[in-house]
Order: structure tokens, then C-alpha cells, then sequence
């Protein structure tokens, strides 16, 4: 990849002030509107049909970027541990959040920036992405294996290495740059419990 592209520079979804304590995270909140879309079929990849949204298009040709591996809605974790609905698009180059409300581009995160995703080993929708140089994503997505498995390739193909992937009951991530958040996972009676505790 060409260090341009590694080097470009985009708006930041600036992280919320440091919250207090623990955020627990309602299972009816962890299911985004593509509950019905989520049954097991072949990968899409595009389910928000970019080409067909030109707000959208416009920010990817202004970034320099066209290829669209994957596009679907998600929710995103703010630092204080609210949800947001965001747009996630992974190109051949970069992953973009976009806020579907107001049709701005709120973050993008270099593939040659990523350095690895955190996943549960249980049956629920969380992934976190880690950028050492940045802070990190966390996501909730019914089709957080098809993100996963996108961004893995994506890296390989284009910044050339392979992308470390990381199964476990629970894992941190810096919700902003000096702030560490540990998401718990525990199986319990109809699914998965989570819990986000801030670090001490």
C-alpha cells in the first residue's frame, strides 16, 4: 500500500469523556435492524449497496478509495459505553464509520494501521479492532464473523501481512488513548451476558 494512502488523514469520531464504573450491555441492544437480514445465507458483503448511495460514494472517492469489500450498519461503543448506529465499510484500503444520520464520515483507520481484532469465543456480536497508534473500535454486529473474516483478507491481500485474531471469554481495549476497557463474556440461560468494566 502506498504510504499515501497509509498517511491520509480523516475526521476522528473523538471519544466521549472517561466514563465511571461499568456499562452493562442489554441483549436486546446488542441486536442491530439486521436481526431479520442475519439468517445463514452466502456472504453479501455490500448490504448497504454503496454504489447506490452517493453521500457515501463521495466520501469513499475523496479518500481515493472505490473497492467496497463489505458495508452494513453496526453499533459502535463510545468511551463512555453509549451505542451509536454507524456505517462500517471496509475497502481494499481502509475502514470507514460513518454516522447514517447526518452522512458524515466520522473515522478512518488505515488497513496498515490495524493490529489486530479481539472476538469473543461464545455466540454473541461483539469484535474490537486495535490500533495501537489510534484508539481502538469496538463494534457489535449480527455478522461480526463475515467482518472479521473481510478484514483478515483484506489485510492480507493489501498491507501484506497477516492480521492477528484473538478468541477469548474476554478481552481490553483502550476506549480512548489512556482509558482501557475490558468486555466480559459469560454464557448464561438463552445467550450471552456482557459486561464492559472500565480498567483501574
Amino acid at each position: 500500500m502506498s504510504q499515501y494512502r497509509a498517511q491520509q488523514q480523516a475526521p476522528v469520531d473523538e471519544p466521549e469523556a472517561n466514563p465511571q464504573g461499568e456499562d452493562h450491555v442489554p441483549d436486546d441492544e446488542q441486536q442491530d435492524e439486521n436481526d431479520k437480514d442475519s439468517q445463514p445465507s452466502e456472504p453479501k458483503g455490500d448490504y448497504l449497496n454503496v454504489a447506490s448511495r452517493p453521500f457515501l460514494m463521495k466520501i469513499l472517492q475523496k479518500q481515493g478509495d472505490s473497492k467496497v469489500l463489505f458495508a452494513d450498519k453496526v453499533l459502535k461503543f463510545t468511551a463512555s459505553g453509549k451505542m451509536k448506529r454507524r456505517n462500517l465499510i471496509i475497502t481494499d484500503f481502509a475502514v470507514y464509520i460513518v454516522d447514517p444520520e447526518t452522512d458524515g464520515l466520522k473515522r478512518r483507520i488505515a488497513l496498515a494501521a490495524v493490529d489486530k481484532m479481539c472476538l469473543s469465543d461464545l455466540n454473541d456480536n461483539f469484535l474490537s479492532i486495535i490500533i495501537p497508534t489510534e484508539y481502538d473500535l469496538l463494534m457489535a454486529s449480527t455478522r461480526k464473523t463475515e467482518i472479521a473474516t473481510c478484514l483478515f483478507e483484506a489485510i492480507k491481500t493489501s498491507a501484506q501481512y497477516e492480521l492477528e485474531v484473538s478468541f477469548s471469554s474476554s478481552f481490553e481495549y483502550n476506549a480512548t488513548a489512556d482509558l482501557v476497557k475490558e468486555v466480559q463474556f459469560e454464557e448464561v440461560e438463552g445467550g450471552v451476558r456482557t459486561r464492559i468494566l472500565m480498567k483501574k
